[in-house]
């Protein structure tokens, strides 16, 4: 085990309830099935994976199906059961609260409660509810009031807003553009010059923003310039699921804010083998050990203090 000390900020949790909620609704994780979780299993792959602690979160669909009411309570549900393992293994998870958005009003209050009352590490936002991307003008209230109180944002991708392509699961491809469209949406609305204070997080590696970053700088620079929208875009930090490769972290690292890169295994959607596979792709891909230290932990220290 060479990273014993490792903090995981893209892992899931999947409450029973939740997942049986989601099944009568016919809803998938993005093209396959819904995994099962348990304190126990996650563990075990932590201790397998030398990670020390797990910041979890509720992955796509979140709550939000359509109905504010019913958002709003589903959401202090997963959020009290968070909260409730953090507790109860303190030594070993976090986690980021689940909000309600497009529910602005219920968004902001459940945000208060989480991060007040349940000592949430900050917050999960999706990269798009019901076609509806972070950036929004309508948002902006929300984001105010993270804002204020220098929160963590964690952005994760969902299906994106339109068909999918037969045989070609949202996960594969979808979700990278999602994140995309997010980082790029929240850089060219302004939002990120308008709330410095937000530390936003994007999953896997940013989903295609390393890799063609400056392709997407003109579009997210208000003098459409290509230096200015990267330093816009190099205000975001990016987790390393599912991107521990040799061909993904070559953009990465020669693209992000070396200390804006953070350890993440995406489990239990990665199942074990792919948490493993990405993960020693990232041990034994040559960098600096100081930086290896940094990714692994060091870095999320600093976001989460």
């Amino acid at each position: 085990m060479s990273n014993p000390a490792r903090i995981d900020v893209h892992q899931h949790i999947v409450l029973p309830a939740y997942a049986n909620w989601l099944t009568e609704k016919g809803i998938d994780a993005g093209g396959l099935p819904i995994p099962q979780w348990s304190v126990e299993a996650a563990l075990k792959m932590m201790d397998e994976q030398g990670i020390a602690t797990g910041i979890v979160s509720v992955s796509t669909p979140g709550v939000h199906l359509g109905n504010d009411a019913e958002a709003r309570s589903k959401a202090r549900e997963v959020n009290e059961f968070v909260a409730q393992v953090v507790r109860d293994r303190p030594d070993r998870f976090g986690f980021f609260a689940t909000l309600t958005l497009p529910d602005v009003e219920g968004a902001i209050a459940e945000a208060a409660y989480a991060l007040d009352e349940l000592h949430a590490a900050g917050v999960i936002l999706l990269a798009n509810t019901h076609g509806r991307y972070l950036g929004e003008p309508d948002f902006d209230p929300l984001m105010a009031e993270l804002n204020r109180r220098h929160a963590v944002v964690f952005v994760h991708p969902s299906e994106l807003p339109g068909p999918d392509v037969p045989g070609i699961p949202p996960f594969a491809a979808d979700f990278l553009l999602d994140t995309t469209r997010a980082a790029i949406n929240l850089t060219m609305s302004g939002t990120m010059d308008r709330y410095t204070n937000l530390k936003v997080i994007l999953s896997h590696a940013g989903g295609f923003v390393p890799y063609a970053a400056h392709r997407i700088a003109p579009a997210c620079a208000s003098d459409r310039t290509i230096k200015t929208g990267l330093k816009n875009l190099r205000r975001f930090y990016f987790d390393t699921a599912l991107s521990g490769s040799p061909t993904a972290l070559p953009s990465l690292l020669a693209f992000a804010d070396p200390s804006h890169i953070l350890y993440g295994s995406d489990y239990p959607y990665a199942p074990v083998q792919a948490v493993s596979y990405f993960t020693n792709g990232l041990d034994t891909y040559q960098i600096d050990p100081e930086l290896r230290t940094a990714i692994n932990r060091s870095n999320a220290e600093a976001l989460l203090e």
